[in-house]
């Protein structure tokens, strides 16, 4: 049987901006038969994420990530059918996931890497267990509550950056939920902010291409900021920083402005920043959800259930076709999307 995949094509160079071209698909043959443990799926959902930038290099700065090889398949988080299977676990026409899922239209996996998925979680919308059901929203919900110390009735304020995005879109609802009395975002679209404010219950957001961040800060941050949930870094963070409070929290996501720059992880702040840091007794440690994965399962049933209340609104951007995930990769670093990047394999 002749499959379709996607290889590293070429790394965009350490402080490159990832294009399109770096990929390439592929026409190879997919083994004729499965061993004992093995499960052979048909992919209908590949989750393309900001982190990714950093296994393009040679070198990921992590300690848990491994960069991707050249002409060797890329791989992420995916979700499939089970057409056949050799393992206990499985049966044919189960719906499985995994965080290490080739970027190809069929695979072949050991079962001890798969999860079994319950479709009437979601209702049927089986990409959210990629995003809002998945690990896009467990690292929102779980840094929301393990890194940000919202308390219900402390009159808390939380500033999103990366507001758009998709771990940003969901931590702004999700401070709301858990108790902060003001969300305010920052993206880099008046369409962006429009959505943010009508449909994911923002009470306001600022477009950093637009004005003085700092400025709008301060008038929309009027008691200063408490809560501070970090998608990018950079002089956005700097600003945010400016306005925070004695004693308040920074939950340290992401730095999507520094991924495309050779610096460590998480970059430091400057001088004059990391000054105030210091007098104003903000906690600014690194989160890594992998650390909470015991806490998954509650977790992603709290997630489900504000889903399934509309609680929780749930913003996707999709591509249809292996061929264009190179494409959407490029859209996703350069913020032309909204919500979770989503690549629609088959149906």
């Amino acid at each position: 049987m002749i499959i379709q995949r996607v290889v590293l094509n070429s790394r965009p160079g350490k402080n490159g901006v990832p294009v399109a071209e770096n990929f390439r698909i592929e026409a190879v043959p997919l083994p004729e038969k499965i061993t004992d443990g093995q499960v052979q799926t048909r992919t209908l959902y590949l989750s393309v994420d900001p982190y990714m930038r950093c296994r393009m290099n040679e070198d990921t700065g992590s300690d848990y990530l491994l960069p991707w090889q050249l002409s060797e398949v890329a791989d992420g988080g995916g979700i499939g059918v089970v057409e056949e299977s050799k393992h206990t676990n499985f049966a044919k026409g189960d719906i499985v996931t995994s965080f290490n899922w080739p970027w190809q239209t069929k695979v072949i996996l050991d079962g001890r890497l798969l999860q079994k998925l319950d479709p009437q979680l979601v209702d049927g919308h089986l990409s959210y267990f990629l995003g809002a059901a998945g690990i896009t929203g467990l690292t929102s919900f779980l840094g929301i509550k393990e890194k940000g110390h919202v308390s219900l009735g402390a009159n808390q304020t939380m500033v999103v950056s990366g507001a758009a995005g998709a771990c940003g879109s969901l931590a702004g609802q999700i401070g709301r939920l858990e108790g902060c009395s003001r969300v305010v975002g920052i993206c880099g679209t008046d369409e962006k902010c429009s959505i943010l404010v009508s449909e994911m219950g923002f009470d306001a957001a600022i477009n950093y291409k637009k004005g003085n961040v700092a400025e709008q800060l301060h008038e929309l941050c009027p008691v200063g900021v408490d809560v501070y949930f970090d998608n990018v870094g950079g002089d956005i963070s700097d600003a945010v920083i400016n306005q925070m409070n004695q004693n308040s929290h920074i939950i340290l996501c992401g730095q999507i402005s520094q991924y495309n720059k050779d610096v460590p992880y998480p970059p430091p702040l400057p001088p004059a920043v990391e000054e105030i840091q210091k007098a104003r007794n903000i906690t600014r440690e690194r989160f890594l959800v992998l650390n909470y994965m015991d806490k998954q399962e509650a977790s992603i049933l709290q997630l489900c259930q504000w889903i399934k209340e509309g609680k929780l609104k749930v913003k996707e951007t999709v591509v249809k076709g292996l061929e264009n995930i190179g494409g959407a990769f490029q859209s996703m670093m350069t913020g032309g999307n909204t919500g979770k990047q989503i690549v629609l394999i088959s149906e």
